[in-house]
């Protein structure tokens, strides 16, 4: 595969094409990271306001992914993909307009929408390649995706100088975000008209029920309940959050009817899957051998995504203010600094994902790079202005390499649990990555850095002896083809699928 990953034809075009939307979509999303202070300053924001608008931005996400997971199970990865990248230009576009902390708060809330995009290509590229390759399939598209991190961090502050003549010498900001909603809706057409879900000739499956996730025992469907409620309860407390001193975006009754509101979501969401698992609950079903898995599995899957990708989503939202009032560094220098943490990203997700596919145990490739994001973190907890800051970037690089490994290796495994719901779970274990952003930063906001990278840690130990005691090796972790399937060299339209 990796001889031939530069051939951009056939299955490779569409990873190609697939990672370059993901990309995309992550300039977008952390386009205000690089400009935070420099917004702050000239929009006379809080310190508390621009933390804040850090735990807005990964929100809406939460809820979003399972929403993108079930249509993308509907519809295909080709059209849900499409739209995203095109509605990106409506938040890019508020928050370059923005005139005050509210318009802020609003225009940051949408773009949470726009991080749900990884879950649709996760889809996408598990349509194209074999469990063998699922790894370093998916790494690759994630890996590469996610740098636009780096993108946003690294090109934007430049875009914003080097177009200050516009206002006078000042960061040009505004145009910078603006393009990145510009561009996204244009290659959002681009996209539309270039790819396709599947195959030709090939089925692409659809769950047999919408509007839940469907399991296969009693005891999936009471975890399944938790999962969603720890979702609802990160909703609420950005919601907490926003009525605290120095914010009142909330009133309290405004917060007391957002919980309300979000209670109600929940009971929804349980009655939705009351009603696509009742034939299950009440003994009217008994699923096949073949059709069983555990949400448990899921469950730890949420759990590696919040220690791995929800780590990295508090990192690259705080780290260019932390280089820059830690060494006294100007804005710019200290975003070009802070995007060695997702540069990373362009090897070590898809290493994260190869490891997995070569070691011969995706279980116990996610429990080593679990212990490694731990040992990591708690190391970056020394960093202080004493420290020389190459060393200091050193550190960081290294708690990147292990979180970054650590969401390759997670979705190596996502797309093997049951692949005609893979938009779903995907969707579930990508919102604990935005569950773990939001907690992670709310600590942040009331705490400080050192405290932000030690509690990462801890956790991240943790997370890594509930691997090695409970999660399970997936079944036909490395076969040539998804149970059920035809072997792909028997096709006649996809004989390159059979290429080593």
């Amino acid at each position: 595969m990796l001889k031939k990953l530069f051939s951009f034809s056939d299955r490779y075009r569409i990873l190609h094409q697939t990672w370059l939307a993901f990309f995309l979509t992550f300039v977008c999303w952390f386009n205000f990271a690089p400009f935070a202070t420099t917004i702050g300053k000239e929009l006379h924001l809080a310190p508390e306001q621009i933390k804040t608008l850090g735990i807005c931005n990964l929100a809406l996400t939460i809820p979003a992914r399972l929403i993108i997971g079930m249509l993308l199970d509907r519809f295909g990865p080709r059209i849900t993909y499409s739209i995203l990248l095109m509605f990106a230009a409506v938040p890019c576009l508020a928050t370059a307009l923005a005139q005050d902390f509210n318009q802020l708060v609003i225009s940051r809330l949408l773009m949470g929408i726009v991080g749900s995009g990884f879950v649709v290509g996760v889809r996408m590229v598990a349509e194209w390649f074999q469990p063998k390759e699922m790894g370093i399939a998916q790494g690759i598209y994630g890996g590469w995706g996610n740098f636009g991190a780096f993108g946003a961090e690294f090109a934007l502050p430049m875009i914003a100088v080097s177009t200050s003549f516009f206002t006078g010498g000042a960061s040009n900001w505004r145009l910078a975000i603006a393009l990145t909603g510009i561009i996204a809706a244009i290659y959002g057409v681009i996209y539309y008209n270039s790819v396709q879900d599947t195959l030709t000739g090939k089925v692409y499956k659809k769950p047999q029920k919408n509007g839940s996730l469907e399991v296969t025992s009693i005891k999936s469907f009471w975890a399944m309940i938790v999962s969603n409620f720890g979702l609802i309860f990160a909703l609420g407390l950005l919601a907490w959050r926003l009525e605290q001193k120095n914010i009142h975006f909330l009133t309290l009754s405004q917060m007391y009817l957002t919980w309300l509101l979000l209670a109600g979501l929940f009971t929804y969401q349980s009655y939705k899957a009351w009603q696509v698992n009742r034939e299950l609950l009440i003994g009217k079903k008994t699923s096949t051998p073949s059709e069983r898995y555990q949400f448990g599995q899921v469950a730890l899957l949420e759990f590696t995504y919040i220690i791995s990708f929800g780590s990295e989503l508090a990192v690259v939202s705080m780290l260019p203010a932390f280089f820059e009032k830690t060494f006294g560094l100007k804005h710019v220098i200290a975003g070009i600094i802070a995007a060695t943490y997702p540069f990373l990203n362009l090897i070590s997700r898809p290493s994260g994902g190869f490891i997995s596919d070569k070691f011969g145990s995706r279980k116990w490739t996610m429990t080593i790079i679990s212990a490694g994001i731990g040992v990591s973190y708690l190391i970056t907890y020394f960093i202080n202005s004493s420290w020389p800051i190459p060393l200091a970037i050193a550190v960081t690089m290294f708690a990147a390499y292990f979180a970054q490994a650590g969401c390759g290796a997670t979705y190596s495994i996502v797309p093997l649990i049951k692949k005609e719901a893979t938009g779903q779970i995907a969707g579930n274990v990508g919102a604990y990555g935005n569950f773990g952003g939001v907690v992670y930063l709310t600590i942040f906001s009331f705490t400080d850095a050192s405290t932000l990278f030690s509690t990462m840690g801890l956790t991240a130990l943790v997370c890594a002896f509930m691997c090695a005691f409970f999660l399970k090796e997936p079944k036909d972790s490395f076969a040539a083809a998804y149970e059920g399937e035809l072997a792909e060299n028997t096709t006649k339209n996809s004989t390159f699928l059979t290429e080593e």
